[in-house]
């Protein structure tokens, strides 16, 4: 069949700075660098449908096209290029450009189009060989896991087109096969082979578990129950950890110490029981769906989930974050709501780490952040839903796992969520077809990388398709408004196994996977059941709308297909043209798991505080201010929308420029109240270094004072707590997991601030070639959702007039341990920050009554950096100046130096601006509650710092600070204020 190449070319050349920084660790100099776009078509066309498909692919205003047919002489190549590098997707891997060329073309009209890739070609000038071409290429600009590539000679386009033709010739279709699997008579090694051989991540106790229930069926399971059991028995899918049997003990003397424990279940015991113990009213719904619910007024609901994408990320860093956004936002899809906004939290390693440092078989840092902040952008800048909130950190920790956290807020009237599916009711799949990607996916995140990893499981990996998700969208909403369907579910891990698995655990369901529609021919019957394909929700309909939804969707242009039904008889049947691949009882597959027994040994930290060398505070605080975990993150912020859908009263950058820093963030939703809500976020894995609970409560208290210092309501608060974490099975992981629990359990008692939904992410651990296993730092990020009843009290971070007074609450603890400050010294430090439950929620009340009464002009948390940072940062917001006496800093503790004063991040501690006439009444709401006017917001656009004894410390301006903070020279931090 015909083929022709369409070529696109930019009128200007785009900067390639991966590619130039990648050459320099190579030690490769390229004295010219070109890319270009291709595209291979192919199908019965004449010139007119070629020229019409060239112009859909290209803007005359900022490119050429041109076309061709594939096999004929190519066009003169740019002169100076000596190497083409093309690379284009795996034969499997979602090439979305290329599908929408399918789409397009149909749209428009033109007939005979049968296959559409699209392939990068960067033209490359200079003194390297086409070895170190392509050690170039696999560096920068490809990912062997998801892309294949061919270098060749700029001028040899006969190579070129031979690989051309290789991405749209069809592959020849393997017969569909259903394997049975030898178990009954396995012996225990040959249980744990067949377990780590199938990427399965069954234990030893679950694989002989198994092997009674199929002995006592009398046959062996096929390999799709066994891929089945895997996936709903998956840490990832079943949390085993969090409901694994634990013996817990402690030695030394531990504060607080939690004693001797049997914990069944961390989830029951800590998280859940808390919020049953709370339960307020306007709690719709915790722990059982697919995000937590809380009721918004009397008609509207708001649903909050995070997730967590991190082994998919290390791997392909743009399509692990990409499919991480998507996969929440079908979560919030699962409550019936629409998605108005996004969050992401990042932890990398740090981004100059040099070249020969980095452990085999990983990505350098630098590649992971850089793919997954596009990955973020792309998949949510195209749905249309704002990224408000988030952060970054870097951290020597994360070089050998990095985390993905993604989050979604979803709105919906109150009663819009559906209960569950009937017998009778018809399993229909909507959106995105089925692929062989993202299988192994839930298995594959229950395990710990290692040198090879990529090796054994690349087709976990997954490329998302937002503009398939947003129609998908479009149309369920429309669905749920008119009831055409009874329940939903997201296909995320697990895919059909998980989704449709769970919807019939209390019906039975029988599904004929024949039905499924696929991208592609060929795929195994267990692959269809098992993929991870994206973009896909199934739902449970009626029979009395079955016909009614499927005439919306072929309205909408929205695949929708009929692939089984809900039976009654609590089994899930599935088969293949007939023929069955899992027939098993729902009670084995959701509870016929084993329940782990752990143990569990606490030992605290037997470092001490070091004594840091003396150094300059104004030093100290441009430090602080350029250290990558604080510095602006501005060069990541303005990719994403965040003002999209018109909701966002505050997002992640503020201020009189609009390029300062923001606590939390705030979303307008109706005119009555209540108006807004505002979203938190805490983490400081540092702490969990020394004592994970004191980390817990420290992430609560960031969070919550991220509501409050922009008017949340603290008795309006719900929690998402979401947990990386090493291998459990190891004592002391298992132990810190525990105690970081605990210190959740105990922040949402004492604030009665339920925890609504939550996620845990474990064996985040990295196996070198010697067997040397690596774990994270323990990481909890805490969400935070609050209400506020008037938007009018929304409180920024920035410094807003000359001569108010400058108050800080709370009191300031002389504690260093996993501060900032310690971190600038290569020092971890002993005495971690705790916080007073009882005194913060007294703090926390007493703000929000100030922040009502419209006396609060400014207000900033204190956290990372201390006192000296949060200061510098209101300055830099306000473009104001600001004098601090630090004598006046109410603190705990024997007398401590200025630096503790400045650099300690005591938590749940607030900056707050004032005006002079509110004083009075401002300082009786704070009666009772540490707080002291220490400052005075001036005109001079500096900040002065007076010490202890009264002498100026520093007196930094406005250019200075700001050039620090944006990693700017100060002649170009003073033009931008």
């Amino acid at each position: 069949m015909p083929a022709y190449v369409i070529t696109v070319r930019p009128h200007t050349s785009e900067d390639q700075p991966a590619l130039a920084t990648a050459a320099a660790h190579l030690g490769l100099t390229l004295d010219f660098v070109v890319t270009e776009q291709r595209y291979i078509v192919e199908g019965e066309l004449d010139d007119a449908a070629i020229a019409q498909i060239a112009g859909l692919v290209s803007d005359p205003l900022v490119a050429t096209a041109s076309y061709r047919q594939l096999e004929l002489a190519a066009q003169a190549q740019h002169t100076g290029a000596r190497w083409a590098i093309d690379v284009a997707y795996r034969p499997g891997v979602t090439d979305n450009e290329g599908e929408s060329i399918l789409l397009g073309t149909e749209r428009a009209g033109i007939v005979g189009l049968r296959a559409a890739r699209t392939v990068r070609r960067t033209l490359l000038g200079g003194t390297l060989d086409q070895a170190e071409a392509e050690r170039l290429a696999w560096a920068a600009l490809a990912n062997d896991l998801v892309q294949t590539i061919a270098v060749t000679s700029a001028d040899d386009e006969a190579a070129a087109t031979a690989f051309f033709r290789s991405l749209i010739t069809r592959p020849v279709p393997t017969p569909s096969q259903i394997v049975q699997v030898d178990l009954r008579e396995a012996d225990d090694d040959e249980l744990n082979q067949i377990s780590r051989s199938g990427v399965l991540a069954l234990d030893p106790t679950e694989m002989q578990a198994i092997q009674h229930y199929f002995r006592e069926l009398g046959r062996d399971p096929t390999d799709g129950e066994l891929e089945t059991l895997a996936q709903a028995w998956s840490e990832h899918c079943s949390h085993k950890t969090f409901k694994a049997l634990i013996a817990y003990h402690e030695t030394g003397q531990p504060s607080p110490a939690l004693g001797e424990l049997q914990i069944d279940g961390l989830l029951t015991t800590y998280l859940v029981r808390a919020t049953n113990a709370i339960w307020p009213d306007w709690l719709l719904s915790a722990f059982v769906d697919n995000a937590g619910i809380i009721a918004f007024g009397p008609d509207t609901a708001i649903s909050f989930k995070v997730e967590t994408h991190n082994h998919p990320s290390a791997l392909e860093p743009f399509g692990g974050a990409n499919t991480g956004i998507g996969g929440v936002v079908r979560d919030i899809l699962g409550v019936s709501a629409q998605p108005i906004a996004n969050l992401d939290v990042l932890c990398f390693g740090p981004a100059d780490l040099k070249a020969e440092e980095l452990p085999p078989g990983l990505l350098h840092p630098a590649r992971i952040a850089a793919g997954v902040v596009a990955g973020v952008r792309d998949y949510g800048n195209k749905l249309g839903v704002p990224t408000v909130a988030g952060a970054v950190l870097y951290d020597p920790g994360y070089i050998r796992n990095p985390l993905v956290f993604c989050g979604t807020i979803g709105l919906a009237p109150r009663d819009a969520h559906r209960g569950g599916a009937q017998a009778g009711d018809a399993v229909v799949v909507i959106g995105g077809r089925t692929g062989r990607d993202g299988i192994h996916g839930a298995t594959f995140s229950s395990e710990e990388l290692t040198h090879n990893t990529a090796e054994v499981v690349g087709s976990a990996v997954q490329i998302g398709d937002p503009i398939t998700e947003k129609t998908m969208i479009d149309v369920l909403l429309q669905a749920n408004a008119q009831g055409l369907f009874r329940s939903i579910t997201d296909c995320g891990a697990g895919g059909l196994s998980s989704a449709v698995g769970e919807m019939g655990e209390r019906t039975g369901v029988a599904v004929e996977l024949r039905d499924v529609p696929l991208k592609y021919p060929g795929l195994q019957p267990w692959e269809i059941w098992l993929s991870e394909a994206q973009e896909r929700m199934v739902v449970a309909v009626p029979p009395a709308t079955l016909t009614p939804l499927l005439e919306l969707c072929r309205a909408e242009d929205v695949e929708a297909t009929v692939i089984g039904h809900f039976t009654g008889d609590r089994r899930l049947l599935v088969e293949f043209d007939g023929r069955p691949l899992v027939d098993i009882g729902m009670d084995f597959v959701h509870d016929g798991r084993p329940q782990r027994r752990l143990q569990a040994s606490w030992s605290p930290s037997a470092t001490v505080d070091p004594e840091l060398p003396p150094t300059s505070p104004q030093a100290t605080l441009l430090a602080l201010l350029r250290h990558p975990n604080i510095a602006s993150k501005e060069a990541i912020v303005r990719t994403y929308d965040h003002l999209v859908q018109g909701r966002t009263v505050q997002g992640p950058l503020g201020g009189l420029t609009g390029d300062g820093p923001t606590d939390g963030a705030v979303l307008y939703l109706q005119d009555t109240p209540p108006q807004a809500i505002a979203i938190g976020l805490g983490i400081n894995p540092r702490y969990g270094l020394l004592d994970p609970y004191w980390m817990a409560l420290a992430a609560c208290a960031e969070a919550v004072s991220n509501v409050v210092a922009v008017g949340g309501d603290p008795h309006r608060i719900a929690l998402l707590d979401n947990f990386c974490w090493g291998d459990p099975r190891q004592p002391d992981r298992l132990a810190g997991l525990v105690r970081a629990t605990a210190g959740c359990h105990d922040a949402a008692m004492a604030w009665r601030m339920p925890f609504i939904s939550g996620k845990d992410s474990l064996n985040n651990e990295y196996r070198d070639t010697c067997g040397e296993r690596v774990p994270i730092p323990p990481t909890l990020l805490i969400s935070a959702l609050g209400a506020m009843d008037d938007i009018a009290h929304t409180t920024s971070s920035d410094l807003k007039e000359a001569g108010n007074l400058l108050y800080i609450v709370g009191t300031t603890d002389v504690a260093i341990g996993g501060s900032h400050w310690a971190l600038l010294h290569n020092e971890l430090g002993a005495s971690v920050p705790r916080v007073d439950l009882q005194t913060a929620w007294r703090i926390f009340e007493a703000m929000h009554a100030a922040s009502s009464a419209g006396l609060v002009m400014a207000c900033h948390d204190v956290s990372e950096g201390g006192l000296g940072l949060a200061a510098a940062e209101m300055v830099i917001g306000g473009a104001r100046g600001l004098r601090i006496e630090l004598s006046r800093v109410p603190f705990s503790g024997s007398a401590p130096a200025d630096a503790m004063i400045l650099w300690s991040e005591s938590p749940a501690r607030f900056l707050v601006e004032v005006v002079p006439a509110h004083a009075t009444a401002w300082e009786q709401l704070m009666a009772g509650i540490p707080y002291a006017q220490i400052g005075l917001v001036r005109a001079d656009e500096r900040l002065d710092v007076l010490g202890l004894n009264g002498v100026s410390l520093f007196a930094l301006g406005l250019a200075e600070l700001k050039a620090a903070w944006q990693g700017t020279p100060p002649s170009q931090a003073q033009g931008a204020a």
